[in-house]
């Protein structure tokens, strides 16, 4: 339960103001239809993290244990340097034609692609290094996504223009921050 716990607050954390939370907000403005963007969204989360986890899964099985540990502490002290980095959504993130693939399908290839290297797809390949719960922690993590952008999606403008991003982003950091330095000190 605290793979599933801990990859779903810190996702919804690390999201907020993200350039796939951003994808969101430009998806529900240019299409106007939340559930196929929902969808879209969800599926895309699902296919991408499942991949994410199965690596960290995966290196679990070749690393030594010393080894494993210092490189997921790093990487998550990386983390909570990295997501103090404001995001920029990338003209090449928004091309999305829903001509050939529906609102669905353009949202769930765009989502896919932008979530590519993303902060939460690196997150999730470390949290199913740090969790022997490959299915918890993806669903930690998708449910993490979804809580951050669903909302963008319904409420858009609104919700993105009162969030504290300083305030998010430092707890999300705090965190990483945390997750790293127990992981070094081999706790947890």
């Amino acid at each position: 339960m605290e793979a599933f716990l801990v990859s779903t607050g810190i996702v919804a954390l690390a999201e907020i103001g993200d350039k796939t939370q951003l994808l969101s907000l430009v998806l529900a403005a240019k299409f106007r239809r939340p559930i196929p963007i929902i969808l879209g969204i969800l599926v895309a989360t699902l296919l991408n993290h499942a991949g994410a986890g199965a690596v960290g899964a995966w290196v679990t099985t070749f690393l030594g244990e010393n080894a494993l540990r210092w490189i997921l502490g790093l990487s998550f002290l990386a983390m909570a340097v990295w997501i103090m980095i404001p995001d920029k959504l990338d003209d090449d993130d928004v091309k999305v034609d829903a001509t050939h693939y529906g609102i669905f399908g353009a949202t769930l290839v765009a989502f896919f692609l932008a979530e590519m290297g993303d902060k939460t797809q690196i997150a999730t390949v470390a949290l199913a290094a740090q969790y022997a719960s490959l299915f918890w922690v993806v669903a930690g993590t998708t449910l993490g996504m979804m809580i951050a952008n669903v909302p963008a999606v319904l409420l858009g403008d609104k919700m993105a223009n009162n969030l504290p991003l300083k305030l998010v982003h430092g707890i999300a950091a705090a965190i990483f921050a945390v997750l790293g330095v127990l992981a070094l000190l081999g706790v947890g």
